[in-house]
């Protein structure tokens, strides 16, 4: 939870906390790293990250199914600090795409009660009159007792870029918010993806995505499928040291999911770093099936550590579960099944955007044209 002191700086809507910043325009004319750069100060990074945390607990606000949700919707008023009237826009449209996908949600099954969303700040960049302000979002949402048997939780990371540009009235404007992780997009980023026409599709069948009518356990395998959950509840938003990241090489979701596959029980498999049917991990190096969603995929099926499911709602946990995310025939995400529910609905944790049990469902309703690969282990 936020502190009090900086609750009540937010206030309960965007309003109290847009007005709260009021910031000099004076020090949008500093350049370089704040660190070095005693213009941008403490408080200027306060006032940034907390417009920032506004904007996002709004969004998140529009996918709760409460009465509180509502009354933080309150729109921003334009005063010390606002946003532009570009962005303003670009937050109207968020809303209703949100509002959106929440309808989707729960024609599936699924709400939210209550979120919790907090922005760090991570660096400030100032040239001239404009600011990027780098973020690291955490949120966690709690699941609505529909079923009876949801988890508790879901929580992701995710990182953003915020822009800032100085006013000719000497205050400040937050003029754009763009996210930087790869991967699937956190469930309170509004947009969609276009379908791209396509190209020969790989030897892995997609999976339906509507929900079986008649519900289906996972049989008893060779694997540890506990302890591939545990690895990836365990290491989701803290990373295993003794593996190396791959965030800004393409992204980390298959090397999360191979790290999970090994602590269940998968055994590297020698041969070239460039064979598909390889797969290993050492101290210098790893095989392309090891980090890449495509070749993981052949690795698996070639192997036949793996068959091919026909429906998402079938994963089981230690199952996996991988993303076309525009149909163009190439694999763009791979994420792990940590829980199910006993009414059959499987969780997905994850990393880029870091991820802890987002159901398959929330999934769907924010990639509903999509391509999905479902893999029993």
């Amino acid at each position: 939870m936020k502190s009090k002191t900086f609750r009540s700086a937010l206030g309960v809507a965007l309003t109290a906390a847009v007005s709260a910043v009021v910031l000099p325009a004076s020090a949008a004319s500093a350049a370089g790293n704040p660190a070095a750069d005693s213009s941008v100060d403490g408080a200027t990074a306060t006032s940034f990250g907390r417009i920032a945390d506004a904007v996002l607990t709004r969004r998140t606000a529009a996918l709760l199914d409460n009465n509180q949700a509502a009354r933080r919707m309150a729109p921003p008023v334009v005063k010390n600090v606002r946003l532009s009237a570009g962005q303003t826009k670009t937050e109207d449209t968020a809303l209703s795409s949100l509002r959106t996908r929440k309808a989707r949600l729960a024609a599936m099954g699924e709400a939210y009660t209550a979120a919790d969303t907090r922005v760090a700040v991570d660096n400030i960049r100032v040239k001239g009159r404009r600011a990027t302000v780098v973020t690291t979002e955490t949120t966690t949402l709690t699941y609505k007792k529909i079923r009876g048997d949801e988890p508790p939780t879901t929580g992701f990371q995710a990182h953003h870029e915020v822009k800032f540009a100085a006013t000719a009235d000497g205050k400040w404007q937050l003029t754009g918010i763009t996210p930087t992780d790869d991967g699937p997009m956190a469930v309170n980023e509004p947009g969609t993806v276009a379908v791209k026409k396509a190209a020969a599709l790989p030897s892995a069948t997609p999976a339906a995505t509507t929900k079986p009518s008649r519900q289906t356990q996972k049989p008893a395998g060779s694997y540890d499928y506990a302890a591939m959950a545990a690895y990836a509840e365990k290491y989701w938003s803290n990373y295993n040291p003794a593996y190396r990241k791959f965030n800004d090489a393409g992204g980390d979701c298959t090397n999360f999911v191979s790290q999970a596959m090994k602590a269940g029980g998968w055994a590297n498999k020698s041969g070239t770093y460039d064979d598909y049917r390889s797969w290993w991990y050492d101290s210098s190096s790893q095989s392309t099936s090891w980090v890449g969603a495509n070749e993981w995929s052949w690795f698996t099926l070639d192997s036949q550590r793996a068959t091919n499911l026909s429906n998402v709602y079938d994963l089981g946990v230690g199952d996996v579960l991988q993303m076309d995310f525009d149909r163009d025939g190439s694999k763009d995400h791979t994420m792990v099944t940590s829980y199910r529910s006993s009414s059959g609905v499987p969780y997905l944790t994850y990393h880029s955007v870091n991820t802890y049990r987002k159901s398959v469902a929330s999934i769907i309703a924010s990639y509903p044209n999509s391509l999905y690969y479902a893999y029993r282990t």
